[in-house]
C-alpha cells in the first residue's frame, strides 16, 4: 500500500471518528467534537476536586456558605429538568453534586464535570447579592453540562498526544495528561497555566447559565449588571481578576447579554423563597 493510500485511509478514520464521536451541546444545539469517556472525566474530576478541598480551606462562613449551597442546588435541579424536559437526561449520567465555598480572596469561581463547584469568597463581594451569584455559578455550571472542558481536552489529546486515546495516555503519559486535564477545566493558577475558552463557549456559557438562572427562579436581567461589575474590577489594573483571565472583553458579552434576554425571560419564575 503506498503512502497516499494509506494517508486515504487515516483521512476516512479520522472523518468517521469525528461523526461517530459528535454531539449536541445542550440548548444551543451545537455539534462538538468530544473522544473523552464521560464516566474517566467524572472520575478523574472527583479526584482532582478532593484533592483541591484538602489543600484549601473551606469558609467558616456558614451563612455564606449555605447560600452558596442553596443556589448550587437550585440550579441543579433546574439543569436536572431541562435535560429531562428535552431527552437528554442521560447527559447527567454519573453526576455527583457538589458545591464548596472556599476561603481566597482571588475574584474567581469554577465547575468541573460530574457536578463539582467551587467558589472563592473573592467572588462574593462582586456578585453583591444571591441572585449576582447565581449569574456565576450558573455560568460556570453551564461550562461543566455543555462538557467544554472534554472539548478541549480532546483537542489537546489530538494536538499534543497524536489523537490517543484518553485511556491510552494515562497509561503512556501520566503526569502529562494530568496537566492537560487540569488545564482543561481551569481548576486554577496553583495547577498552571489557564487556559481560555474560545469565544463559542462562552457564548454558550452565557447562554445556558441564563437559561438555568432564569429555570432556577434567579432574575436573569441581573447577569447585566453582574458582568459590569466584573468589568469595573478589571479597570486600571496591571493583570485582571483571575476569572476575567479566561472570558472575552465584557463590553461584547454584555450586548450578546442583553440580546439572549428575551429569550432567558421566558423560562423566569420569580420566587418568593430568598
Amino acid at each position: 500500500m503506498n503512502r497516499t493510500s494509506k494517508l486515504a485511509i487515516v483521512s476516512l478514520c479520522s472523518i468517521a471518528a469525528f461523526i461517530v464521536s459528535c454531539s449536541q451541546v445542550a440548548v444551543t444545539g451545537r455539534r462538538q467534537f468530544n473522544l473523552v469517556p464521560e464516566s474517566t472525566i467524572n472520575s478523574m474530576s472527583a479526584q482532582a476536586y478532593g484533592e483541591f478541598l484538602s489543600a484549601n480551606p473551606v469558609s467558616g462562613n456558614a451563612q455564606q456558605t449555605d447560600m452558596v449551597r442553596r443556589i448550587g442546588h437550585r440550579i441543579q435541579a433546574a439543569v436536572e429538568k431541562y435535560c429531562s424536559e428535552n431527552g437528554i437526561a442521560d447527559r447527567l449520567a454519573g453526576y455527583q453534586w457538589e458545591f464548596n465555598l472556599v476561603e481566597d480572596p482571588s475574584v474567581n469561581a469554577w465547575a468541573m464535570p460530574g457536578g463539582k463547584v467551587v467558589v472563592y469568597t473573592g467572588m462574593l463581594p462582586v456578585a453583591q447579592t444571591e441572585t449576582g451569584l447565581a449569574v456565576v455559578m450558573g455560568h460556570e455550571i453551564a461550562h461543566a453540562v455543555a462538557r467544554h472542558g472534554a472539548e478541549r481536552m480532546t483537542q489537546g489529546l489530538i494536538v499534543e498526544m497524536g489523537g490517543m486515546a484518553l485511556s491510552e495516555a494515562l497509561t503512556k503519559y501520566p503526569t502529562q495528561t494530568q496537566e492537560l486535564f487540569v488545564q482543561s477545566f481551569n481548576l486554577g493558577t496553583q495547577y498552571g497555566v489557564l487556559l481560555p475558552y474560545s469565544r463559542v463557549q462562552e457564548e454558550e456559557a452565557d447562554h445556558m447559565g441564563l437559561i438555568f438562572m432564569a429555570m432556577a427562579g434567579y432574575d436573569p436581567r441581573e447577569a447585566v449588571s453582574f458582568w459590569q461589575r466584573m468589568a469595573a474590577q478589571g479597570e486600571g489594573q496591571q493583570r485582571p481578576p483571575e476569572f476575567l483571565s479566561t472570558h472575552p472583553a465584557e463590553a461584547t458579552r454584555i450586548e450578546n447579554l442583553k440580546k439572549l434576554m428575551p429569550t432567558a425571560m421566558g423560562y423566569y419564575e420569580p420566587t418568593t423563597s430568598r
